[in-house]
């Protein structure tokens, strides 16, 4: 029999739970055929069928109804060998990248299993990404869609996300705190260098929403000269996740958006092919108590590709 993998168990889990190869594959993060032909693998080497599926429906044969208590508990066996190594590996170094926002706490939550070094070389998400994927760093926080992870032979996870809200001139109108997407303009940047994550997401909620595009040359994606761009404006701009170190000044205004409520996720991605128990065990540190923040509330918004957006998927 060949070898089998970890990672094709977690799969054959995840499918038999969900009996749903599209939700199954949204859960693990990645492709629905490359899923279905990691379950076809698994059988092949196992040399049972685990499924019986078609169309409409998928179900556990009598084989994978046997197998699949034995292969939770070995699941769990290797997760509690992985969690004892992380806890005997503290002082592993693991580079960490960012684009400008880390989670709290980051250092306290992950001294217990590895030396979390923080580069010093803020980037865009998708030069960070291809950083981890290159190997000169091994982790980082960023922005990523499925696409992104598929093509860099990336795994990432939830670790953080910005409810985006619009600034706009005082008094404008003062009493209707908040603005509906439609009526904001986004800026989009002709710098790709630097702002091509943003520009990707931006483009496609202004095409969703019905937002108007503003294009710019100047990188005031951000930063004071977004201010200018905000008062030359008729209406309200949304506030990229980069954020603001300048203060709001006081002829601006923040107002929430809303119809719908608009996300940026961050994830903390590593190489698919990782197997160093102190990245692992770091992983597993600054992750595992994130929950939902929001981003699956029946009003909020994330771009069509984004790795945590929950989709309506077939069988």
């Amino acid at each position: 029999m060949a070898r089998v993998e970890l990672r094709q168990l977690r799969y054959f889990v995840a499918v038999a739970e969900e009996l749903n190869f599209g939700r199954a594959a949204q859960l693990l993060l990645i492709a629905g055929p490359s899923l279905s032909q990691q379950i076809k693998a698994l059988e092949r080497d196992l040399g049972v069928r685990l499924f019986d599926r078609d169309r409409r429906s998928v179900s556990l044969t009598p084989a994978g109804a046997d197998l699949l208590p034995h292969t939770r508990a070995l699941l769990e066996r290797a997760d509690d060998l992985k969690h004892r190594a992380g806890r005997l590996s503290g002082s592993q170094s693991v580079r960490l990248g960012y684009v400008n926002w880390l989670p709290p706490g980051l250092t306290s939550r992950t001294a217990a299993v590895a030396r979390v070094h923080v580069d010093a070389w803020v980037a865009p998400s998708h030069t960070q990404a291809a950083r981890v994927a290159g190997g000169s760093l091994d982790l980082a926080v960023c922005w990523l869609r499925t696409e992104d992870l598929e093509r860099l032979g990336l795994r990432a996870r939830l670790i953080g996300a910005d409810r985006l809200y619009a600034v706009a001139k005082g008094g404008d109108p003062p009493d209707v705190p908040d603005v509906a997407a439609t009526d904001t303009d986004v800026l989009i940047d002709d710098d790709i260098t630097s702002w091509a994550s943003w520009n990707v997401y931006a483009e496609e909620l202004a095409q969703v929403t019905g937002a108007r595009v503003v294009r710019i040359s100047d990188g005031a994606i951000t930063g004071p000269a977004f201010f200018d761009h905000v008062r030359r404006c008729r209406r309200p701009v949304l506030n990229s996740p980069k954020g603001q170190t300048t203060p709001l000044p006081a002829d601006l205004v923040r107002r929430e958006l809303v119809a719908p409520k608009v996300y940026w996720t961050w994830s903390l991605v590593w190489r698919e092919s990782e197997d160093r128990a102190g990245v692992l065990a770091a992983v597993d540190a600054l992750c595992e108590s994130v929950g939902d923040l929001g981003i699956h509330a029946p009003d909020a918004w994330l771009p069509a590709d984004d790795l945590y957006r929950l989709r309506a998927d077939p069988v």
